[in-house]
């Protein structure tokens, strides 16, 4: 246990840490001065806290509201004071302090209550411990439950893929992009990961759709044009009401990719900031590797002119700071697509 202990009479000072080292298992460390004991108590909180009312400059009560207002409630803290005036006693009480010992000290009623701030303490120390357990217990089942859920949609992602050979390239690509997007807006590394791990996600919906409009080489016609407009909320349904943050992130990927900046998109005309930042963040993404990418009924935009695409319809079809911050990592997209950057300004 480590007490720290406080007041500016060295000999009362000495007498209390001969009686801590009587009691044993202490790792004692004494101040005569209260602003030099208050800086290391900050920086270094002990387990058990005695300190002296009567000091100059700052008494006791002072000492331990301050103490209480930089650490909070731990340690343990014990106010020595010369008198048993009741005031004083609730004074110490409110400034934080859990016990009130009178000067002389009784030798015995001392170690008494050493004792059981010893036990306190290890009593606190071993729920700390379990709390901790407990902890990482949970961040490894959630963990657990997350690669499960991954691999569940990577085996239907894997079930597209064999109706569309180019399916599982484009997921690839597409959510390397959504992962740079994410970072140039600043979001932290957690949102970044579960926007780069639930993009793949964002056409698993695409299962549902017969392979006549899903592979048809050339443009569709307005009825089929609606069957595909309804991967949307099929993938959403596949993927809604999970516990798991991944497959939620994934759903409203799944259910916003289509929406557009300007709310004429699909399937709820969500305009602005309506939309899931995920879902902005997944259009832009999306759009340009399509438009980027060989089709059955069309060929590969080049990089130039696909960003173009991207500027010239920010604040239509897309978020501008989405377009914005996809600009701005090119150089670091251009590198999943195999293209050399300055080829998107020429």
């Amino acid at each position: 246990m480590r007490v720290v202990l406080v007041d500016d009479d060295r000999s009362d000072l000495a007498v209390m840490e001969g009686m801590l080292r009587g009691v044993g298992a202490c790792a004692i460390a004494t101040f005569a001065d209260a602003a030099e004991a208050l800086a290391h108590i900050v920086r270094e909180p002990p387990d058990l806290l005695i300190v002296a009312y009567g000091m100059p400059g700052m008494d006791g009560i002072e000492f331990v509201r301050r103490y209480r207002d930089a650490r909070g409630s731990e340690p343990h803290v014990m106010m020595l004071t010369t008198e048993a005036a009741r005031d004083l006693r609730y004074a110490a009480f409110d400034a934080g302090a859990d016990e009130h010992l009178v000067h002389p000290l009784d030798h015995r009623e001392f170690r008494v209550r050493i004792a059981n701030v010893r036990k306190l303490v290890a009593a606190r120390k071993a729920l700390a411990d379990e709390k901790a357990s407990t902890s990482r217990l949970v961040a490894e089942h959630r963990v657990q439950v997350e690669r499960g859920a991954e691999e569940l949609v990577g085996r239907l992602l894997r079930a597209a893929e064999r109706r569309d050979d180019d399916t599982g390239n484009h997921i690839v690509r597409m959510a390397q992009t959504a992962r740079v997007i994410a970072r140039r807006l600043g979001l932290d590394e957690e949102t970044v990961r579960l926007i780069h791990r639930a993009s793949p996600m964002h056409d698993i919906g695409k299962i549902g759709v017969p392979d006549a409009v899903l592979l048809k080489p050339g443009r569709l016609d307005e009825a089929e044009r609606r069957i595909m407009e309804g991967h949307v909320l099929e993938g959403y349904e596949i993927l809604r009401d999970s516990a798991i943050p991944l497959v939620q992130v994934a759903a409203e990927i799944a259910c916003s990719h289509h929406e557009r900046w300007d709310g004429t998109g699909y399937p709820k005309g969500l305009k602005g900031e309506e939309i899931p930042l995920s879902g902005r963040i997944a259009a832009v993404a999306d759009v340009f590797d399509a438009l980027a990418s060989d089709r059955p009924y069309k060929q590969a935009w080049p990089a130039a002119r696909a960003i173009a695409y991207l500027q010239e319809n920010a604040g239509r079809q897309f978020d501008p700071g989405c377009v914005n911050a996809f600009v701005e990592g090119w150089g670091e997209i251009a590198q999943v697509y195999g293209i050399v950057p300055l080829e998107a300004a020429a």
